[in-house]
């Protein structure tokens, strides 16, 4: 039999409200910092309930679209609410524990064996990749581009063209956790912190130091809105 007349997927509510936000943004032609109308008054004017504005509101803040300010609204972060579609957002959702649990455990080893390997250029391309992550989050960025560099000097510090394989096989992998991670409010900054700890540990060629580092550093990255973020079904 034909599946043609099958059941048609109806939108959730909260996906019909973030579409109804991006219209406001681009008709309003509001910008980066600009406040966003109250929960209760979206609710009021766009006819549905507060816990399907609050799902809109979760979505566009875990995307990295807007900050939450307990007490004090919602602010846009860039120029625009447009973004990937939620289906993707949940696809993301259920890798992630897989790339982290991965990157965990091939980034420690290779820190460690950083420790023990690396040479004097190894050290100067990872003290270069922290210095431009300082810059980037100086000139109010994420650090993003610096933090990929760093870890990339890491690795290859590490000289093992097998674990090296290993990483480059979960780039993209990486760069979905990488880029959900810095978007956490005060976490480039973090970042950079541990970063420096991890090169410190490496430059005494202390390798089990250098390994509870990166351990520790990689397990901050896995604290992101994205893993506490569920997918309402009819609110």
């Amino acid at each position: 039999m034909s599946d043609a007349l099958r059941p048609m997927a109806r939108p959730r509510l909260y996906e019909q409200v973030l579409d109804r936000l991006r219209d406001h943004v681009a008709e309003g032609d509001l910008r980066a910092g600009d406040r966003l109308p109250p929960e209760r008054e979206l609710a009021q004017r766009l006819g549905v309930s507060r816990a399907s504005v609050k799902q809109a509101i979760v979505v566009l803040e875990v995307q990295g679209l807007v900050e939450v300010r307990h007490g004090g609204g919602t602010y846009l972060v860039r120029d625009s609410l447009d973004a990937e579609p939620v289906e993707r957002l949940v696809e993301r959702k259920r890798r992630l524990p897989d790339v982290l649990e991965a990157r965990e455990a091939l980034e420690t080893k290779l820190a460690e064996l950083a420790a023990e390997r690396r040479t004097t250029a190894d050290l100067t391309a990872m003290r270069d990749a922290l210095g431009h992550m300082a810059g980037e989050i100086e000139a109010g960025g994420h650090g993003a581009e610096g933090d990929r560099l760093f870890h990339a000097a890491v690795t290859a510090a590490a000289h093992s063209g097998l674990l090296a394989e290993f990483m480059r096989s979960i780039a993209e992998q990486i760069t979905e956790s990488r880029n959900e991670s810095l978007r956490q409010l005060g976490r480039p900054q973090r970042s950079l912190t541990q970063h420096r700890a991890i090169l410190e540990a490496i430059e005494a060629q202390r390798g089990k130091a250098a390994a509870t580092a990166m351990r520790r550093h990689v397990r901050t990255v896995a604290k992101v809105r994205l893993l506490d973020w569920s997918p309402g079904d009819d609110v």
